[in-house]
């Protein structure tokens, strides 16, 4: 099984030029107003939410992030937060994303359990999140600042992006980022062979997590809109997921999980996930992909909690990297 340590060659230069290309980018009309790009003054614009419309400030300065799609989101467009929810067990924020994009966030506590004093210590002019996350605080959120939220996260990341970005008053920094992913993906793809070689390889993705069942992704959730993006197959088992999520199976129902290539992560305590049971079973080391080395582990912050186009950069590098090996 190979292993990811770090994201590949070229992505910092990558994420580098992106940043650069998003720095440069900002327009306005003088007025006050939003024009679709960065807004200046101290004008408001209105915002489409899952909550309604909100009246948001055009260039806000301290935006607080309640999940990880807002806070790559955030990154992305050039906007370091000044509070964040706890990413995961390990690190306070997402691993992947520069140390110079996430010095000096202030954790205001579990994603879907935000501390509410914390956050309006923190006197923000935003906050964004979801429906699915924070519905339920809702008034009390934006009893503390004007609060946008999607309706949930995940799968629709890409038109959530754009309500980030609007939120921010960011929408050519976006552009310029979504038109960056789509040349990378398009790239890829070219790398792969061209589309027919990329859609002749199956990939599978496969998630132990402690104290369930292992995953097996479909194609509704983040990373299978990736791999839409660059083309590659999908197995049959991915049209049996549930809701289009996952298809969970026991370590004895691994062979379910076969493909040509198969990328694998852990979320949690590898012992809890059942990792060693698992790989090390006679039905493991049967799949077509461990026999031909084709089992590649990658980092589950960046592949599975990440959702945004930074972390989409970076996976579309190891994508590249893995696929052309």
């Amino acid at each position: 099984m190979h292993t990811h340590r770090g994201t590949v060659i070229g992505t910092l230069a990558l994420t580098t030029a992106l940043a650069l290309a998003l720095t440069a980018c900002s327009d306005s009309d003088g007025s006050g107003k939003k024009t679709g790009s960065t807004a200046a003054g101290d004008g408001t614009h209105t915002v489409k939410t899952a909550m309604g419309d909100v009246e948001v400030k055009n260039n806000p300065k301290r935006v607080v992030v309640l999940d990880t799609a807002e806070l790559d989101s955030a990154v992305t467009l050039g906007v370091r937060p000044v509070g964040a929810t706890r990413a995961g067990a390990e690190e306070a924020v997402l691993s992947y994303l520069p140390k110079s994009s996430t010095k000096d966030i202030t954790e205001v506590g579990e994603i879907a359990a935000p501390n509410l004093e914390k956050i309006a210590g923190l006197k923000p002019d935003l906050i964004l999140s979801s429906k699915v996350r924070d519905g339920q605080r809702y008034q009390q959120l934006s009893a503390i600042a004007p609060t946008v939220l999607t309706e949930t996260t995940g799968y629709p990341w890409k038109q959530n992006f754009l309500v980030h970005a609007d939120a921010l008053g960011r929408t050519a920094q976006a552009e310029k980022a979504i038109s960056a992913y789509e040349d990378h993906a398009e790239a890829v793809t070219k790398a792969l062979g061209g589309k027919a070689k990329a859609a002749a390889t199956d990939v599978n993705v496969v998630r132990f997590v402690e104290g369930a069942d292992i995953r097996i992704y479909g194609k509704k959730n983040y990373i299978g809109t990736i791999l839409a993006d660059v083309g590659v197959g999908r197995p049959a088992i991915t049209d049996k997921a549930k809701d289009g999520f996952s298809y969970d199976v026991s370590p004895e129902q691994i062979d379910k999980a076969d493909a040509d290539v198969i990328f694998t992560s852990t979320y949690g305590s590898p012992g809890k996930a059942k990792v060693t049971q698992t790989t090390t079973s006679g039905l493991w080391k049967n799949l077509k992909a461990v026999q031909d080395g084709k089992v590649f582990q990658v980092d589950d912050e960046l592949w599975l909690q990440g959702i945004g186009y930074t972390a989409a950069n970076q996976i579309l590098a190891e994508l590249q990297s893995d696929l052309t090996r």
